[in-house]
């Protein structure tokens, strides 16, 4: 067996995805910066005045007290208008985000939660929000620069500078949120996290064979849902320490639950249940961490309800089609199916079934294939994408592309009467109707 492509799994992998899945982590750190930050700002106001009163410099004390307390005004009307600024804003984002997933897919939500730009927008705002209440904490009754202890000075220009970072990120977060509602953007975003997951993928041709007869079997004991990811690392190593081989039972992508098996173990005892935990990560929806299929899946989602009689959009489906089809070329001469993951010694611990090449094929044309025989735009574009697919693909893979393209020449062929109609339907064209 080859395991070209293979890259060994990062333990933390799993746990940086499943917090890029949740929106409260980055405003929960941005609480913590936002305080430290306080604390040091706070120290350096209170160094500044013991400075300046050890010093008897009491006229720029005195000029310094008032300016705090014009900037007070300020901060003040920061700190009141803040929160209705953030409401304002994410009530229009998540109508927005509404109307994205109907015309659409509802899966686009998740472009949205993992959003780098959505989640530093609502830390910015938040941050600033917080920052602005604890300056009010800091300024003084006291006028008299002899008895003073601190003037917020800094406290006061740091919560200006992040109105300012909030106004620019306020900017850039309304254009990123107006692409959500663009095809072409959510569909080429959908493509690139497509691409960063056969980035990191392990790949590697074979199957079970060799792995010698199955001694045992772990159940899954958690909650039901899909299979999201595995902590290979982890079972890599539960592997390893009881010398036997484990093969995970579903797909990534697939529902399980509990009683069902989730590894078999082949060459000895079933490591110990301690070893095993968490190495398993299940949720309500698919991911697109490890789940090679799943941007395709997504992208067949857009395409159906683009040609469904209520919607009746092609040129979506066309722009599905051109992403499907790239994927599919890049993964054309790549090693698919079962991964054997290694330890240290080169030694096979864990074995993953992944998905094959013609189930991919499937997966990007068939349920497309259905619903173009009314639409010649489709039809037009879908032959000329499994034309090029042909002219790329190893005489082993032509098989599921060949019989694609027949059953759509007869889905056409069968439903236009026309036969001028027909010829125009089966034409390939990478534009559609270009």
């Amino acid at each position: 067996m080859s395991d070209r492509g293979y890259r060994r799994p990062r333990p933390l992998s799993p746990l940086r995805e499943h917090l890029r899945d949740t929106f409260w982590s980055a405003p929960t750190m941005g609480f913590v910066c936002v305080f430290v930050l306080w604390l040091a700002a706070s120290a350096v106001d209170e160094e500044i005045v013991a400075v300046l009163q050890r010093e008897e410099a009491y006229d720029e004390l005195g000029s310094l007290i008032s300016f705090v307390q014009d900037a007070k005004t300020i901060v003040t009307t920061i700190s009141s208008a803040m929160m209705t600024f953030i409401g304002v804003v994410f009530s229009i984002s998540l109508v927005a985000v509404q109307m994205a997933s109907g015309q659409l897919t509802p899966r686009v939500v998740r472009i949205f939660v993992r959003s780098r730009i959505s989640k530093l927008t609502l830390t910015v705002f938040l941050a600033t929000f917080l920052f602005s209440l604890l300056v009010l904490t800091s300024y003084e009754s006291e006028a008299d620069p002899r008895l003073v202890v601190s003037v917020p000075l800094l406290q006061s220009m740091l919560t200006l500078v992040l109105v300012g970072l909030s106004l620019l990120l306020f900017v850039v977060y309304v254009s990123a949120t107006l692409r959500l509602m663009q095809v072409g953007p959510v569909v080429d975003r959908i493509a690139r996290d497509s691409f960063r997951v056969l980035g990191r993928m392990p790949r590697g041709p074979g199957g079970p064979e060799g792995l010698g007869p199955e001694t045992g079997r772990v159940v899954h004991e958690g909650r039901a849902g899909v299979l999201r990811d595995v902590n290979t690392a982890r079972l890599v190593r539960a592997a390893r320490r009881q010398d036997v081989v484990l093969r995970l039972i579903p797909r990534i992508g697939d529902f399980v639950v509990p009683g069902t098996p989730v590894l078999a173990v082949h060459g000895g005892a079933v490591p110990p249940r301690s070893r095993l935990r968490y190495s398993v990560s299940v949720g309500v929806e698919r991911t697109l961490h490890q789940d090679l299929a799943f941007g395709l899946r997504q992208l067949s989602d857009i395409a159906l309800r683009a040609l469904s009689t209520s919607v009746n959009d092609p040129t979506t489906a066309v722009q599905c089609l051109d992403r499907s089809i790239q994927f599919l070329a890049a993964l054309v001469h790549l090693p698919l199916g079962t991964v054997h993951h290694r330890d240290r010694s080169g030694r096979v611990r864990l074995v993953q079934e992944g998905p094959g090449w013609e189930s991919l094929v499937d997966l990007a044309f068939e349920e497309i294939r259905w619903c173009v025989a009314g639409s010649p735009q489709v039809s037009r574009r879908l032959l000329a994408g499994l034309d090029d697919l042909l002219l790329l693909a190893p005489e082993k893979r032509k098989q599921p592309l060949v019989r694609h393209r027949a059953l759509l020449v007869q889905a056409v062929e069968r439903t236009v009467p026309v036969a001028a109609d027909r010829e125009f339907a089966l034409l390939p064209d990478r534009q559609g109707i270009g």
